[in-house]
C-alpha cells in the first residue's frame, strides 16, 4: 500500500512534536503489518482526517467495512482501546475482535462524512448531549485512565510558562487557574469522561442513530467533558452580535438538560478555553487563538 498522511495529521503533529518522534516515517510499514495482519483491504484513507490519529476505511476477510486507526503512543491510543473495550459499543464506536497490536485499533465502520455537526445547532447540541450521557460510567478496576487532576495539572503548567512570555493572556490565564483549583477542591464524582468531546466526534451509524469517537479518556466530573460542547461552532458564535449572550444561554441549557451544577459547566469551560487559546498561541495559530481566548472572556 502507498499512501500520503493528510496533511491535516501531518501540521498537527509538527505543532505536538516539533522535533519529530519517528511516528510518521514508520507509519506506512505499520499501516502494512496492520492490514496483513488483519486480513484487510483498504478503501481508501479517510481525508481530511483527524488530528491526532490515521483513519484507514478498510474491509475485512468477510467484506464487512471497518475502520483502521493508528495513532502515536502521546495521544493515549491503548487507553482509547480501555475505553472503548468498557463502553462495550454503548454509546461510542464498537472495538472489533481479532489481533492487537499497540497503537492500531480496528473498529466499527460509521458514517465518516456525517456529524451531528450537519444537524441545525440546537438539534446538534440535543442528539450531542444525549449521546454523552450515556458515557459516563464508573471506570473499570484499575483502571489506566489519569485524572482530570492530573491531566489539568500538566496543562496549567504550560499555561503558567506561556503567560510569562504572553503578557496580554495573564489575566485570563490566572481567572483560568483559579477556576481549576477551586473545581478540583470537592470534585463531585470521578467518571469515566469521553474527554475531547464535541460535535465533530459524534457520527451516524447504523447500529444506533449517533455513537461517540475519538476520546482521549479521562477520569472525573461530567462537568468537564462539557467544556469543549459549549464552545462548538465557536466561529459562529464570535461572528454574532449576541455571541456572548448564547454562550451564557449555551453554559445554561446543556447544565439543565444534563442536570449539572452550570457553575462547574462554566468554569471547566473557561479554563479548557484559554488552555486551547494559550496553546494555539504557543504553537503560531494566532488567530484560533484570538477566538478561544475572546470567547473564554465572555465566561
Amino acid at each position: 500500500m502507498v499512501f500520503e498522511p493528510p496533511q491535516r495529521l501531518v501540521r498537527a503533529l509538527g505543532e505536538t512534536a516539533p522535533d519529530g518522534d519517528g511516528w510518521l516515517e514508520t507509519l506506512p510499514q505499520a499501516v502494512r503489518q496492520a492490514v496483513a495482519l488483519r486480513e484487510l483491504t483498504v478503501d481508501r484513507v479517510q481525508a481530511p482526517g483527524g488530528r491526532t490519529s490515521l483513519v484507514v476505511l478498510v474491509r475485512r476477510a468477510d467484506g464487512s467495512p471497518a475502520v483502521l486507526k493508528l495513532a502515536p503512543p502521546r495521544f493515549r491510543p491503548e487507553a482509547e482501546r480501555a475505553a472503548l473495550t468498557h463502553w462495550d459499543g454503548l454509546g461510542a464506536v464498537q472495538l472489533l475482535e481479532g489481533p492487537t497490536t499497540p497503537g492500531a485499533l480496528l473498529l466499527e465502520r460509521l458514517h465518516p462524512d456525517v456529524s451531528v455537526r450537519s444537524l441545525p445547532e440546537a438539534k446538534a447540541l440535543l442528539e450531542a448531549a444525549g449521546t454523552l450521557r450515556r458515557l459516563w460510567v464508573e471506570p473499570p478496576v484499575g483502571h489506566p485512565f489519569e485524572s482530570v487532576a492530573e491531566r489539568t495539572g500538566r496543562q496549567a503548567e504550560a499555561m503558567r510558562a506561556s503567560a510569562s512570555t504572553e503578557p496580554d493572556v495573564a489575566a485570563l490565564v490566572d481567572a483560568a487557574l483559579a477556576a481549576r483549583e477551586g473545581l478540583l477542591a470537592a470534585p463531585p464524582e470521578h467518571l469515566l469522561l469521553h474527554g475531547t468531546f464535541r460535535q465533530s466526534k459524534v457520527l451516524a451509524g447504523e447500529r444506533m442513530p449517533w455513537l461517540a469517537v475519538g476520546p482521549d479518556p479521562v477520569a472525573g466530573e461530567r462537568a468537564f467533558d462539557l467544556a469543549r460542547l459549549v464552545r462548538d461552532r465557536v466561529e459562529d458564535l464570535i461572528a454574532s452580535p449576541s455571541g456572548a449572550a448564547s454562550t451564557r444561554r449555551r453554559v445554561k441549557r446543556l447544565a439543565e438538560s444534563l442536570e449539572l451544577d452550570q457553575e462547574r459547566v462554566r468554569g471547566w469551560t473557561l479554563f479548557r478555553a484559554v488552555e486551547s487559546g494559550v496553546r494555539a498561541l504557543r504553537v503560531g495559530r494566532r488567530k484560533d487563538a484570538e477566538l478561544l481566548l475572546e470567547f473564554a472572556g465572555w465566561l
